[in-house]
């Protein structure tokens, strides 16, 4: 969806992204990268219909070689908070001409506030709100390298989120609670399934983070 709002607030957030500091190596940090401002100049100029009507008069009469380019800015922002937040981490990189596993640790936290990387006019976030909260439920971790290894799941089993199923009924929650949703989380691997701690889980490496929205 392309903003055509005032340069002003078109990349305005929820809340203040500047004031985030984000730790190395977390996901912060990777939503922060995701969603910086980007200029556009050179051979990355945005194609201006405005400018090029201005410039050269009505469309039908433009050819290829008339359309004007122009300096722009570029962020990506979410403009609907999803109700089940999936955070795909990007697990390799380019090491000459082959692909090489990543198995840094990225630090990610039980509860994420996702307002600092909403555009301000969010669809569904209520006026006012400066807060976009999500409670983890799910981690899938990734071991061994890119020819070869093992896929496990941490799964955190919860009684039924109400704020959740009324964001899904009627579009609207009523939640006040900014605590992670309470559950006991297990360690799944193949046929195997035992409990463990939530320290556990957020010491693992993981590939995909699940969370449910709170706020």
């Amino acid at each position: 969806e392309v903003s055509t709002d005032d340069p002003e607030t078109a990349f305005r957030t929820l809340a203040n992204r500047e004031q985030l500091n984000p730790e190395e190596d977390s996901i912060h940090h990777c939503l922060y990268q995701f969603t910086c401002n980007e200029t556009l100049t050179e051979t990355n100029k945005l194609l201006c219909d405005v400018c090029t009507q201005r410039h050269c008069g009505p469309k039908n009469n433009i050819s290829e070689k008339k359309c004007v380019y122009t300096n722009a800015k570029k962020q990506m922002l979410i403009s609907l908070a999803p109700l089940i937040l999936t955070l795909h981490l990007k697990r390799f990189q380019q090491a000459g001409f082959n692909l090489q596993k990543v198995n840094k640790h990225i630090k990610f936290p039980e509860v994420i506030d996702l307002a600092p990387f909403c555009t301000a006019k969010c669809k569904n976030v209520a006026e006012g709100n400066t807060k976009v909260l999500y409670s983890l439920y799910g981690v899938v971790e990734h071991c061994g390298t890119m020819r070869s290894g093992h896929y496990t799941a941490y799964v955190k089993m919860r009684a039924l989120n109400n704020h959740l199923s009324d964001l899904v009924l009627r579009g609207q929650s009523q939640a006040s609670e900014t605590e992670p949703v309470k559950g006991q989380w297990f360690h799944i691997s193949d046929t195997h399934v035992q409990p463990v701690s939530v320290s556990k889980v957020l010491s693992s490496q993981a590939y995909l983070l699940f969370y449910e929205r709170l706020l």
